[in-house]
């Protein structure tokens, strides 16, 4: 599975230097340099972010811990063409030579891409990681949102109520988004009172929801 940890936006500056709109917990360990990211032009796969699982609604969850990206062997994106008429295209993988934070932002510096025009013709570009390079998180009560989405729902009695659809952060918790089986969806605080067991092994969130809580 693709993950987005960032979407690049407009440049900065004359030299190649872009924007990037952040979509991931940790930007330091995604965006240091010498990493190695794959672009999908157009594409929206799910972002990566963690999900932890609170002891009860409006809990303020711990800081997301730091993971380990692998980096893949990849070739250095060409410089754009000098020649008139020749497009310039997005390539498959971009490595990060420098990275900043500047006023809330992150700045990025790829190899290769080193003036305006090329920096904007990488506006829009959605920055992926695949899952299988994203390091598990060390508290096994925090869970990256793929780890979560397609587990099937059930109750402690083993009645199944739908599958995890995707992960809502709200300010409050995070929240589950349960697709029910008949297509519509609810939404389920992930916190320990309501869901008191993930079994990623087994494929299953358990889920012990108050009266009410699935019809609202």
């Amino acid at each position: 599975m693709q993950l987005v940890v960032g979407r690049i936006g407009k440049p900065h500056g004359v030299r190649g230097e872009v924007t990037v709109e952040v979509r991931t917990d940790e930007p330091e360990a995604r965006f240091a340099p010498g990493t190695v990211l794959r672009t999908e032009p157009g594409a929206t796969p799910p972002p990566a972010r963690n999900t932890v699982l609170g002891t009860e609604p409006g809990a303020t969850p711990p800081p997301a811990r730091n993971t380990v990206l692998g980096t893949e062997p990849g070739a250095t994106p060409p410089p754009a063409s000098d020649e008139p008429g020749v497009p310039f295209r997005v390539p498959a993988e971009l490595t990060i030579e420098e990275s900043r934070f500047h006023q809330g932002r992150v700045l990025i510096a790829f190899e290769g891409i080193l003036d305006r025009n090329t920096a904007e013709a990488l506006r829009g570009t959605l920055l992926v990681v695949d899952s299988a390079d994203v390091t598990p998180p060390d508290d096994p009560e925090e869970f990256h949102d793929h780890q979560l989405v397609g587990l099937a729902v059930v109750t402690p009695a083993g009645e199944r109520l739908g599958e995890v659809a995707r992960i809502d952060h709200a300010p409050s918790s995070d929240l589950l988004v349960l697709r029910r089986p008949e297509g519509r969806t609810a939404l389920i605080p992930f916190v320990r009172a309501i869901v008191p067991e993930v079994d990623l092994a087994g494929g299953r969130v358990i889920v012990d929801p108050p009266a009410g809580l699935l019809d609202l």
